[in-house]
C-alpha cells in the first residue's frame, strides 16, 4: 500500500507545518522524551502513548488551539511541533510555543522558519492582534531567536518553574500585528 504524502498546511523553504493527527501519537511520544528539550521547555510531566492519543484527539476539537507538527521538506521527518494556543477571539490574542526535539535539528534555522510560518498564519489568517510567548532565561539561544524575529521583552515572571531542584524565572515576550507587518510584509 502506498503511503499518501502528508498534508502541508504551511510551507517554507526547508520545513513545512502539518496537522497533528492521532496516527502521529507514536512519533510525538518519542519527541517528548528528549532530555535537553524537556529541560529547555520546562516539561515536567511524563506521558503514556494513550495520553498522547487522547491529547491529539482533544486538540483537533479545540477551537482555541492550532497544533501543528514541524517536518523537514526533504524527507518528511517530523522534528518538532508548534502551537498557537489560548486563542482569544475578542481580544485577538494567542500564546505561541515551539519545540524542536532533537539537538541534531537545533541551531539550523528550522525553528525560526517554523515560527515565521506560524506568525504569518496567526497575524494574516487568524487576524490576531497580539502573540505572546514565555521563555526561560536558561535558554539564551531561544531568546536571541525570538528577539531576531521581532518579539519584545515585556517582563519577568519570578520563580514560576521548579525544575531540577531549583526555581527559575520566565521571560514574557510579545509581538503585535503592526510590528509584524512592518518587519515582514512585502508589497504585493
Amino acid at each position: 500500500m502506498i503511503q499518501p504524502k502528508p498534508v502541508r498546511l504551511l510551507e517554507g523553504t526547508h520545513v513545512y507545518l502539518r496537522p497533528f493527527n492521532v496516527e502521529d501519537a507514536e512519533i510525538y511520544f518519542q519527541l517528548l522524551f528528549q532530555a535537553e528539550t524537556r529541560r529547555l521547555t520546562g516539561t515536567q510531566h511524563s506521558f503514556t502513548l494513550e495520553q498522547i492519543r487522547r491529547y491529539a484527539e482533544a486538540k483537533g476539537q479545540d477551537p482555541t488551539q492550532v497544533l501543528l507538527l514541524i517536518a523537514l521538506k526533504e524527507n518528511d521527518e517530523v522534528i518538532g511541533d508548534i502551537a498557537l494556543q489560548d486563542i482569544h477571539p475578542i481580544n485577538r490574542s494567542a500564546n505561541i510555543r515551539i519545540m524542536i526535539a532533537s539537538e541534531k535539528h537545533q541551531g539550523k534555522g528550522y525553528g525560526t522558519e517554523a515560527m515565521k510560518l506560524m506568525l504569518e498564519y496567526g497575524f494574516g489568517i487568524l487576524n490576531l492582534h497580539r502573540i505572546e510567548l514565555n521563555v526561560f532565561p536558561f535558554n539564551p539561544r531561544a531568546i536571541h531567536v525570538y528577539e531576531k524575529l521581532g518579539f519584545k521583552k515585556e517582563g519577568v515572571q519570578r520563580e514560576v518553574l521548579f525544575y531540577n531542584h531549583a526555581w527559575h524565572d520566565s521571560v514574557l515576550m510579545s509581538m503585535l500585528a503592526h510590528e509584524y507587518r512592518v518587519k515582514y510584509q512585502q508589497t504585493k
